[in-house]
């Protein structure tokens, strides 16, 4: 899959501008300004557009990491000069923290049927009798996955959604709860619901 359009659909899902973009890469300590942001999101057809490289692609995957699990102390990791779809399903599982069961859950909602086995595959070290090629199909679902279920039709922002909460409007004679938000968002911290 085009590293670019990964990059896409990454700022698609999660909302990011380009400043947040940015922000991504200097989490692992790589600096990049917005004019390559913007030429690497810009599509193919464009006069301007560029196409991010294998180490700029693996350094924001690394970025993503730190951002959403944080930033571990000391170096960084040296990022992968030849990235491959299933480093960056493996990069996206980390940063999400995602479980078998949650990636398998994203494929099935897109109509793509896969088990546990075949997908254990996806993550053995290339060399292994079991290992399997990522195709570009599993992870465009895997990000399709992703899209429906941190996005609704209406675009809400996924940070925004976690929040909302039904309204009691709809119940006009119902008296309003009391909320116990504070004490769901600290069983929240990730994607999933769960630390």
């Amino acid at each position: 899959m085009i590293h670019n359009d990964v990059l896409r659909r990454i700022r698609y899902i999660f909302d990011y501008d380009d400043f947040q973009m940015m922000e991504i890469f200097a989490n692992a300590d790589h600096a990049v300004s917005r004019d390559q942001v913007c030429a690497w999101l810009k599509p193919e057809e464009d006069e301007t557009y560029l196409e991010i490289s294998d180490r700029e692609m693996a350094i924001f995957l690394n970025g993503f990491i730190n951002l959403k699990r944080g930033k571990r102390e000391g170096d960084q990791p040296e990022p992968e000069e030849f990235l491959t779809n299933n480093m960056v399903l493996m990069k996206l599982r980390i940063a999400l923290n995602l479980q078998s069961d949650d990636v398998l859950a994203l494929l099935q909602d897109t109509g793509l049927k896969f088990s546990k086995h075949e997908l254990t595959a996806l993550f053995r070290k290339p060399g292994h009798k079991h290992y399997r090629k990522c195709e570009d199909q599993i992870l465009r679902n895997v990000l399709k996955g992703l899209q429906t279920k941190l996005r609704n039709e209406a675009g809400v922002k996924p940070a925004a959604r976690s929040s909302t909460r039904p309204a009691a409007a709809k119940q006009p004679d119902a008296k309003p709860k009391p909320s116990n938000q504070s004490t769901q968002t600290s069983k929240t911290n990730t994607v999933w619901g769960r630390k």
